[in-house]
């Protein structure tokens, strides 16, 4: 079996609920956050929205240096969610056209000169960026609650689906 074969189940099955959480994030809470060291609500939605972007970074180029990095914002919900389709589905397609050899390929994150880490391609795939997005999520749905506001389920009901018996 290809790697991209085995990762691309799982990468469709976080998106998925990925872009059920955001989806329930209300603008009008979007500069709201739990703590003066937190992000924002809007912050951290667009952040956990442009980490899917990123998987077609790493499989790209050999390296990225957070220098460059440039934070996406949150103008309007629908915005973000649609940027957030278009990207997972260009990460999508590039996830399943490559090739076994280049996701074994290693992938350094840098600070200039400093390397942060150097990984192959398919374990940077997965904790750059699916276990990166599984964390924020799980912060994100952690801001909904405090914000009275439903949570959907993600591996299974919440306790705000119907019929979840506190799930």
């Amino acid at each position: 079996m290809r790697i991209a074969d085995s990762l691309l189940p799982e990468f469709d099955h976080e998106m998925a609920n990925t872009r059920k959480v955001l989806a329930a994030v209300p603008e009008a809470k979007a500069d709201w956050k739990p703590h003066q060291k937190s992000m924002t609500m809007g912050r951290l939605a667009s952040h956990l929205a442009e980490v899917a972007r990123w998987a077609g970074d790493v499989l790209k180029a050999d390296a990225y240096d957070v220098r460059e990095y440039k934070n996406v914002e949150m103008t309007t919900l629908p915005q973000l969610l649609h940027d957030f389709d278009q990207w997972v589905a260009q990460v999508r397609a590039q996830l399943s056209q490559t090739s076994d050899e280049n996701f074994l390929k290693t992938w350094t994150l840098k600070n200039g000169d400093h390397v942060i880490f150097a990984l192959p391609r398919v374990a940077a795939i997965r904790s750059m960026i699916m276990n990166h997005i599984i964390h924020h999520r799980g912060q994100l749905t952690v801001y909904l609650r405090l914000n009275d506001v439903a949570v959907p389920g993600i591996y299974g009901p919440s306790a705000d689906d119907a019929g979840a018996a506190g799930a």
